[in-house]
């Protein structure tokens, strides 16, 4: 008898899925259209069309993608004014259209459901999936506040899903938000630097191992002055390889 209804259940939930599907597809959480014939669960085949996938060649310092084949030096407009504390930094996408959807549903609805097709994404580029092998992820803090206002930290949520699709060593929260701080979305480069310049302390219980590498992680990268507070945190911690990697280039 078990044998029998093993598989039958599944050959019904299999079906119920399915109808559902065809009388109330998905509809693109960019667009509104229905979902169909994509390789993601939540973006049409149109939307899907319109994402910016961070492939190589590409800016060390933040992850910025460099179209076409040019030969010689690549000078990247977004880290000119930046003296990164960090050694290097990878982005998934950039954070325009479709992908900016998909950022604001994570970040503001809590559509953790995107990060289904955030790891279809992971899959596409190598060269990003690759990038955390063996390194501990560090999530970006929000200021205790600020968590509760939100819920959740997309930073540790994005983190978390990093972790399952890659091949991380470990997740740890080193890092803490000792000052509350205004958003840097509308701060100029160099507000934004003083915005979260000594705002990031190690955590209490957090050890620092000198020779591991870490990668700080967030939703997204912009100016890099985030990222530079947290790593000059762990440097003074002790750390000497650290990375960043975000979804999105801003």
């Amino acid at each position: 008898m078990t044998l029998i209804t093993v598989p039958l259940t599944s050959f019904l939930k299999q079906f119920t899925q399915l109808v559902v599907e065809i009388f109330y597809p998905r509809s693109c959480l960019h667009c509104g259209d229905a979902v169909e014939h994509s390789d993601y669960q939540f973006l049409c085949s149109a939307c899907s069309r319109e994402l910016f996938l961070s492939k190589p060649p590409s800016c060390s310092t933040c992850g910025y993608p460099f179209f076409g084949m040019l030969a010689g030096p690549r000078i990247c407009p977004h880290c000119t004014e930046l003296d990164p504390l960090f050694e290097q930094g990878k982005t998934l996408f950039l954070a325009k259209g479709p992908a900016r959807s998909i950022i604001h549903a994570l970040k503001y609805q809590s559509g953790f459901y995107v990060l289904e097709d955030v790891k279809v994404m992971i899959a596409k580029i190598p060269s990003y999936k690759d990038y955390f092998d063996g390194a501990i992820l560090v999530p970006v803090p929000l200021h205790p506040t600020k968590e509760r206002e939100r819920g959740f930290n997309q930073s540790l949520v994005i983190a978390k899903s990093l972790n399952d699709a890659t091949m991380a060593k470990d997740l740890q929260n080193l890092l803490v938000r000792k000052v509350y701080t205004q958003t840097q979305t509308r701060l100029s480069r160099t507000a934004r630097h003083q915005n979260v310049k000594n705002a990031f302390a190690l955590a209490s219980d957090a050890v620092v191992i000198p020779n591991q590498t870490y990668i700080l992680v967030d939703d997204v990268i912009t100016t890099g002055s985030t990222f530079n507070a947290c790593a000059a945190a762990l440097r003074e911690a002790g750390a000497t390889q650290i990375k960043v990697a975000t979804l999105g280039h801003g």
